[in-house]
């Protein structure tokens, strides 16, 4: 054998070892985040699901569970897809030839990227349909019962979205690009129709953030503050409990009072207003007991970072809409080649890379809270075991849009300058300098416009409660009156 061919041999198996070794990281990354989402969907669903004596209904239902485990991990590894590669590609920079993280290199990362973009693709176009067709059928009429039969009822609908979502498509392209060539390219399947398809997909998600974010960053303020333990000045948690007692042994009389006039079939509703007025004691007498740190240190805390993360995004996303009027350069790209750890994408290094990573996590939390708390969805929030499967689906298709269309939100966004990898960056409406640049005046705007509205009315209503002002006989301007929560017989 020659030494150009054992050269060869020797590139080829160090290649094999490669793959296999990125494979096996790829798997083992997956199957914590699988394990993790597993765990959080059977805290939410409903445990009569799991206990039906059918066992072809249990066993649709374990199909469908497990196919929605399989769609939240997906998400879960889009949202943290680009803060990964953004750490990782600093952590090369600073130990570019440490034998403890040679693991980590451009290859590894820009499979991550192939493998969410396909995982995204398979979830969004087939897993999630069947999951929810597979619940709902029943198999056709005259046919044998039986899961089979309503395999075959779910593929048939299945081919007939499919159908249907293929000339929609195809009229959207027709309005959009009317020429011979485009509209010869969807024949394509899976080069350019899914793409294409995709690319529809992710631009109503981003569009869904541009909503849900910047009313998440308003609606942030309130969550933390029923989170943590306000200070005496702003939260009276005496009084509180006494008008919890109240309540609680007003309706205990209505309950154990033989001679009332309540109707029997009040008894239970009764009942669950007391185990809820219990349960809310409980948790204000945890409250009550915080400590003074927590209690005058902890809640100022994080105001102060919601309001220090909020407006450095506000910030960001202003000096990059003059970025995009003073140079091109600023306009979202994709990166074809795979090498990674050669140029720092923040001018901050590392801590300006920890910072980037820390705003798209919180812009993505922001986006969820801003998306329950939206009247439109506010009814597909789940339920501590007490969430059906249809509304499981529906949580993890719109937690699917709105994660995979998070790289694309952030590098529109000016966010960071970490480039889209693989097919994300393949987008055509990313080159657009009118929908870029509309984009990014649109969030700030929305994102002044409610901070501006939620904090203010937010602070004028804790003065107004903390000086009792509440309490008065005459309603005060902004701030609607304090109703009495108990009407004592």
């Amino acid at each position: 054998m020659e030494a150009a061919d054992y050269e060869v041999l020797l590139v080829r198996e160090q290649l094999f070892h490669e793959r296999v070794r990125e494979c096996i990281i790829s798997t083992l990354l997956f199957a914590t985040l699988y394990i993790l989402c597993h765990v959080t969907l059977t805290r939410f669903k409903k445990p009569a699901d799991f206990t039906t004596v059918d066992d072809e209904d249990a066993t649709v239902d374990k199909i469908a569970l497990e196919l929605c485990t399989f769609t939240l991990a997906v998400a879960l590894a889009a949202v943290l897809l680009l803060p990964f590669s953004i750490l990782s590609n600093e952590v090369l920079l600073c130990l570019p030839r440490n034998y403890y993280i040679q693991w980590l290199n451009g290859s590894l990362i820009h499979g991550l990227w192939n493998l969410v973009f396909l995982f995204s693709h398979l979830s969004l176009v087939f897993l999630m349909p069947f999951a929810y067709f597979f619940t709902e059928s029943e198999g056709f009429a005259g046919s044998k019962k039986g899961v089979l039969g309503r395999v075959y009822e779910t593929v048939v609908m299945l081919l007939l979205l499919s159908l249907l979502v293929l000339g929609m498509v195809w009229v959207a392209s027709a309005i959009v690009d009317n020429s011979k060539t485009s509209r010869e390219s969807l024949y394509d399947l899976w080069e350019y129709y899914l793409p294409y398809l995709y690319s529809c997909v992710s631009f109503l998600g981003v569009l869904l953030l541009l909503v849900c974010v910047p009313l998440g960053l308003a609606q942030m303020f309130s969550v933390t503050g029923r989170l943590l333990v306000k200070p005496r000045l702003l939260e009276d948690l005496e009084e509180q409990l006494h008008c919890s007692a109240l309540e609680e042994a007003a309706l205990t009389r209505r309950m154990c009072n033989p001679t009332s006039c309540w109707l029997p079939q009040d008894m239970k509703l009764l009942h669950r207003q007391v185990v809820t007025l219990q349960t809310q004691r409980l948790v204000l007498e945890k409250r009550q007991k915080a400590s003074a740190w927590q209690r005058n240190l902890g809640y100022p805390l994080a105001m102060l970072c919601l309001l220090l993360l909020t407006g450095l995004s506000v910030l960001i996303v202003a000096i990059h809409i003059l970025e995009l009027l003073i140079d091109e350069a600023a306009m979202p790209r994709g990166m074809q080649g795979t090498s990674l750890g050669q140029v720092s994408f923040s001018k901050l290094g590392l801590f300006g890379a920890i910072v980037q990573v820390i705003l798209i996590l919180y812009l993505m939390l922001s986006s969820v809270v801003g998306f329950y708390s939206s009247p439109l969805f506010r009814g597909l929030q789940p339920k501590h075991r007490d969430t059906a499967m249809t509304q499981i689906i529906g949580n993890c298709v719109c937690l699917l849009v709105l994660s995979s269309a998070l790289p694309i939100f952030s590098c529109t966004l000016g966010l960071t300058h970490f480039d889209l990898l693989g097919d994300f960056g393949r987008f055509n409406w990313l080159g657009n300098f009118y929908i870029v640049f509309l984009y990014n005046a649109a969030f700030a705007g929305l994102t002044t416009l409610c901070l501006v509205k939620t904090v203010t009315g937010a602070v004028r209503a804790e003065l107004i409660r903390a000086f009792g002002l509440d309490r008065l006989p005459l309603p005060v301007s902004g701030f609607p009156r304090q109703h009495s929560k108990t009407r004592l017989q």
